[in-house]
């Protein structure tokens, strides 16, 4: 059973070559993107599936987080 206290260990485990604090971190909109969906479905069961999206959805905020610091490098002065 993966509820929402185990899903923090989950996601730990599987997250080991990403840099697991800033994955969780993460904002969108002022939101912390994997702990808003976590909290909509707090007090339930995940389903497969659902670990499964939880899964992809960290490594995708990690590949993100990795552009984003390659941009920051490519671009040392902001603005122009």
């Amino acid at each position: 059973m993966y509820y929402f206290n185990d899903l923090i260990f989950f996601f730990n485990v599987i997250t080991g070559k990403y840099r697991y604090l800033a994955v969780w971190e993460f904002e969108i909109g002022g939101y912390q993107v994997l702990h808003k969906w976590l909290k909509d479905r707090r007090g339930r069961e995940l389903s497969y599936d659902e670990r499964e999206h939880y899964q992809r959805m960290v490594v995708a905020l990690a590949e993100t987080i990795r552009l984003m610091d390659e941009i920051d490098a490519a671009i040392p002065a902001w603005p122009l």
